[in-house]
C-alpha cells in the first residue's frame, strides 16, 4: 500500500450507527479541503453505515463487532500509521464537531504533538451544567497540572495528533469509557508528548439522542474521577519504559 503525499490528512470518523448523518458528515469534511481524506471507522453497526458511508466516498474500516470509541480510534490510528499518514484528527459522526474548524485544531500540531479542540475557551455557547460539568472542571485542573499547560477541556474528542501521537495511540489506545480521552491524554504525558489546545465552537447534535438527565451526569461524574484515579496510578505501558519518554 502506497505512502500517502505529507500534506494529507487523515480525518477519522467513528460511527457506530450512524447511518442516517454520516454521509452529510463526511461530505461537509470533503467540501473543507481535498486534502482531507475522511476514514470512517464503522464500529460494528446493525444499520447501513457502512454502505452509506462507502457511497458518500468516504474510505470505511468495517468491524465485526462493537468496541467502542476506543477500539474503533485505535484501528483509524493502525490505518492512519501504516498509510504514512503525519497528521490525523478525530471527527464524530453525529454533526457536533465542524469541519471548518479541523484546521484550527490542526494548527495546533505546529508545537504540540496533540491538539485538543477545546469547547470551554470562550468561543461558541456550547454550555454545560450540573455534576457533569462539575467533572469537567475537575479533570481539566488536574490534567493542566500534570501537562504543565492550561486545558479547559480534557473530554474534547475533537482532537489531532501528529506523527509522534500517532505511533503512541497505536501502541496504547484504551477502550473503556472515558479512557479514549482522559485515559489516553494522561498516557501521552507520561510518554512525554506535548499537548496544546485550539477553541472551536460546538454545533448542537445534528440527530441522535444524547444521553442526558441527572442521573446520567452523575455516573458521568464517578465515572470521570475513577477514570481519572486509574490513568494516573497506572504503569506505563511497556512499549513506553523500554523506548524512554519518546515513542
Amino acid at each position: 500500500m502506497p505512502a500517502v503525499s505529507p500534506e494529507r490528512v487523515a480525518v477519522l470518523v467513528p460511527a457506530w450507527n450512524e447511518a442516517q448523518g454520516v454521509a452529510v458528515t463526511i461530505r461537509e469534511i470533503q467540501a473543507v479541503s481535498s486534502n482531507y481524506d475522511v476514514i470512517v471507522i464503522d464500529d460494528g453497526s446493525l444499520d447501513e453505515t457502512e454502505s452509506v458511508a462507502r457511497n458518500a466516498g468516504a474510505v470505511v474500516l468495517p468491524l465485526p463487532f462493537n468496541l467502542g470509541v476506543g477500539g474503533a480510534m485505535r484501528t483509524g490510528f493502525t490505518y492512519a500509521q501504516r498509510r504514512g499518514y503525519r497528521r490525523a484528527i478525530q471527527v464524530d459522526a453525529d454533526g457536533q464537531h465542524n469541519p471548518s474548524e479541523i484546521e484550527s485544531v490542526l494548527s495546533g500540531l505546529e508545537y504540540a504533538d496533540i491538539s485538543i479542540g477545546a469547547r470551554f475557551a470562550e468561543v461558541g455557547d456550547y454550555s454545560v451544567r450540573g455534576p457533569r460539568r462539575w467533572a469537567m472542571v475537575a479533570l481539566a485542573a488536574v490534567l493542566s497540572r500534570v501537562a504543565k499547560v492550561r486545558l479547559t477541556d480534557v473530554t474534547s474528542g475533537f482532537r489531532a495528533a501528529g506523527e509522534r501521537a500517532i505511533a503512541q495511540y497505536v501502541q496504547y489506545y484504551p477502550a473503556e469509557y472515558l479512557g479514549d480521552t482522559i485515559d489516553s491524554l494522561v498516557a501521552a504525558l507520561h510518554a512525554g508528548l506535548r499537548v496544546t489546545q485550539v477553541p472551536v465552537a460546538m454545533r448542537p447534535r445534528q440527530h441522535g439522542t444524547p444521553s442526558q438527565g441527572a442521573l446520567g451526569s452523575t455516573i458521568y461524574l464517578f465515572r470521570s474521577v475513577f477514570a481519572l484515579a486509574l490513568a494516573i496510578v497506572r504503569p506505563k505501558p511497556r512499549a513506553f519504559r523500554e523506548r524512554g519518554t519518546r515513542p
